[in-house]
Formats: C-alpha cells, structure tokens, sequence
C-alpha cells in the first residue's frame, strides 16, 4: 500500500535493536541503556512522536505521554483515548494531519508493526537507528529493509560503562 507524504514534513524513524534486529519482548525493551535513552530524548525533543498503542501503553504511566513532545498514538480500537495525546486509525490519517508541518520532524518511534507499516509506505526520510552489541530473546523485530537505498553516517559509539550494559553504536540513515 503506497502512503502519501507531501513533503512539507520530515519523516524519521528512530529505533534501537539488538543483532538480529530485535527490539523488545513482552512490550518491553530488553536492555537498559541510559545514553541510548539520552539520544532518544535529545533527538525527539519538541517534535511530533508516532507509537502503536502496545508501544504507548509499555511506557511507564509516569513518563506518559513522552514530556515536550506531541505525542500521537495509532490505534485500531475507535474507542481508544490517550490523555494529553492525539489519537489517529491509521498512519495515513496521522500523515495527512501533519502534511503542512514545516517545524517539526514527525518521528515514528514504534513498534514493530508501526515501522513495517511506515518502510513498507516509504514515507520515512532518514533512520535513527542504534545496534546493540548483543543478541536477546526477542519477540518483536524491527523489519527488514533495503539497505542499498540509504547512506549511513555514523552519529556515535558508545562502550559498555558502570551505567551502559553493552557496546552499541547510533547510525543515521537518510536518502
């Protein structure tokens, strides 16, 4: 299904996963990791974030919704509300709301079937994407792409400290 996407806005998708593109278990991450967290925060900070409802409804209810920023939340379920955040059926509605947005970058933050849904829609402009340098026993993935089609720079490294578990490393895919 082709979404469209007036080019108004930008679209990022920002995502952490482990080596075999893992990215959470039971609704919940897998890893704690404070600065890939930092990044997240820095980098998604007075912006629009886009998250399934499963993914809404894994964040602690205290951090709910994601503090300065516009929190959207896609469900299926019309009956669906989320205080303080605009609720949209689908990533075409979501998209089509945001289409004049110059200001801010619309970041689809997860989960799994968001991020199919937004690749399979090609309507992301650039990846967040941080690897962790380890494998989990996953059971949601982030989806298979082509990577021939983007150029990727790496943002940073980090090494496992006292506070960050594992090696991991942020890249910036964009086209």
């Amino acid at each position: 299904m082709q979404i469209s996407n007036e080019k108004f806005m930008k679209v990022s998708l920002i995502v952490a996963t482990d080596l075999n593109r893992g990215i959470g278990k039971n609704n919940d991450l897998m890893w704690h990791l404070p600065a890939d967290m930092q990044f997240f925060k820095k980098t998604t900070t007075n912006h629009i974030v886009v998250m399934g409802r499963k993914n809404y409804e894994s964040i602690p209810e205290k951090f709910r919704p994601l503090p300065n920023r516009l929190n959207v939340v896609l469900s299926r379920n019309t009956a669906f509300t989320a205080e303080n955040c605009l609720v949209f059926h689908n990533l075409q509605a979501c998209l089509d709301y945001f289409k004049n947005e110059a200001e801010r970058t619309v970041f689809i933050i997860g989960g799994g079937q968001i991020y199919k849904e937004a690749l399979d829609a090609n309507v992301v402009d650039e990846m967040f994407i941080t690897t962790v340098n380890h494998t989990f026993d996953a059971d949601t993935f982030f989806p298979e792409f082509d990577e021939n089609n983007w150029d990727t720079e790496v943002v940073e490294r980090f090494t496992a400290d006292e506070k960050n578990q594992f090696d991991f490393v942020i890249n910036r895919l964009y086209r």
